[in-house]
């Protein structure tokens, strides 16, 4: 069917809630490039937002799903377990970085692994407040959205939000934000709504994903990290996007040297495969009771197979080191675009975690989301797949898989360096 037929189908079928406004749909795709219906070539920057850090459809994952699809496709793991998930429990316990001897809740989305980490939190600690921070993003269930520290478009329409949830500042000092004004938020909202006694948990992004690919300084986490051990309060750090290579280490917290009590993950863990997991220390994750943690789909064969596939391309192809790599090309080609274009301000990145922001000048640093919407409709319109993000919508974040062709991020650059010129 052709794009046009498609999108018929879409406007009368797809929730409007839930439709894309891309009139374009995905055919067949390889690593960092996409055909549509009408085959159209697009080259991929967006990676199903922070999903294909090793690309669109790696051959080794697509080896490892119908190799397993030949096996066993679903018996939902409590009813009857499977290799699958424990290996691959294992295999995340020996990597991730928590405060002690690791174990392992596997779901299906960001999302469900922030609700399961919060279910988990509470039974550890017996209480029931959580703090997250402005700008951060969650999910879109009914807590994670009220956990979630920017309203529109995920709150909007869905009446009050669940309570218990208590935000702070996150340090963003372009923004008018310090390290200092962060920490004092944090403590004011203990002392003004929700005390260490009542506080489960305090969430963080180490790297703002939706809220503008802003990195928590090292020694805020740190910070935090105190604050939790001397309040008995857990500290969950959400790398869903920023996880499995995104900053140039497999977990973005693990710049800063700081062991969370728990880690959620999901997006590239498995290359496309619906999969994410909840990673804490053995007595957290323990504390609750026989058959309080599941879902009939949680770490299903097929999504296994991938995930434990995407661990050895990670060691086969060094994909650490050509993340680091990725990050440096793209900070020498943002400093670049930052002295020659009057609108651009602001380039950030940690590994190739990596972002611009969009400004009237320079001196006021006055916010233009207009731009940053121009620059996306010029790229798609040129053949390339572009985001915004951000608290003002006016930043660009860059997500093209780690595994990009030289020529091809190449090509993808030159599109967007088009597009600045234009709009500018």
């Amino acid at each position: 069917m052709t794009n046009k037929e498609l999108q018929a189908l879409k406007e009368r079928y797809v929730a409007a809630g839930a439709a894309s406004p891309n009139e374009q749909f995905a055919d067949h795709a390889t690593n960092a490039e996409l055909w549509d219906a009408d085959g159209k070539r697009m080259i991929d920057f967006a990676g199903g937002i922070g999903v294909l850090n090793i690309g669109h459809r790696h051959p080794k994952v697509v080896e490892a799903v119908k190799g397993q699809l030949d096996k066993l496709m679903h018996t939902c793991q409590t009813v009857i377990p499977y290799e699958g998930y424990v290996k691959l429990a294992q295999k995340l316990s020996e990597v991730v970085p928590v405060k002690g001897h690791a174990k392992v809740m596997l779901a299906n989305s960001g999302a469900e692994a922030l609700e399961n980490a919060m279910k988990i939190a509470r039974a550890a600690t017996g209480k029931t407040n959580v703090i997250c921070f402005d700008g951060g993003y969650h999910g879109r269930t009914f807590y994670t959205m009220a956990m979630n520290g920017k309203a529109a478009p995920y709150q909007t329409d869905f009446g009050p939000m669940p309570g218990t949830v208590f935000r702070a500042p996150y340090p963003v000092p372009y923004h008018g934000v310090s390290e200092d004004e962060a920490l004092r938020g944090l403590k004011m909202a203990m002392k003004a709504d929700s005390p260490g006694s009542d506080t489960a948990a305090i969430v963080i992004e180490p790297v703002l994903g939706e809220g503008g690919f802003y990195a928590a300084p090292a020694s805020f986490l740190k910070a935090i990290r105190k604050i939790c051990d001397e309040n008995d309060i857990l500290m969950i750090a959400d790398e869903v996007q920023s996880g499995f290579g995104r900053t140039g280490k497999m977990f973005a917290i693990e710049h800063s040297g700081v062991e969370p009590d728990m880690i959620t993950m999901a997006k590239s863990m498995a290359d496309g495969m619906p999969i994410s997991a909840i990673v804490g220390t053995d007595k957290v994750m323990d504390s609750s009771g026989p058959n309080s943690l599941g879902g009939t789909y949680t770490g299903s064969p097929t999504a296994c197979a991938a995930a434990l596939a995407v661990f050895d391309v990670f060691k086969e192809e060094d994909i650490l080191g050509k993340s680091r790599r990725l990050g440096d090309k793209l900070r020498k080609r943002f400093d670049q675009w930052q002295e020659q274009f009057p609108h651009v301000d602001n380039v950030r990145n940690l590994g190739p975690m990596a972002a611009i922001e969009l400004v009237s000048d320079k001196t006021s640093k006055e916010p233009r989301a207009d731009l940053a919407a121009a620059v996306t409709k010029k790229a798609k319109e040129n053949g390339l797949i572009l985001l915004s993000c951000g608290m003002y919508g006016n930043t660009l974040r860059f997500l093209m898989p780690v595994t990009i062709e030289d020529n091809i991020l190449e090509e993808g650059l030159a599109i967007v360096e088009q597009a600045l010129k234009e709009v500018g």
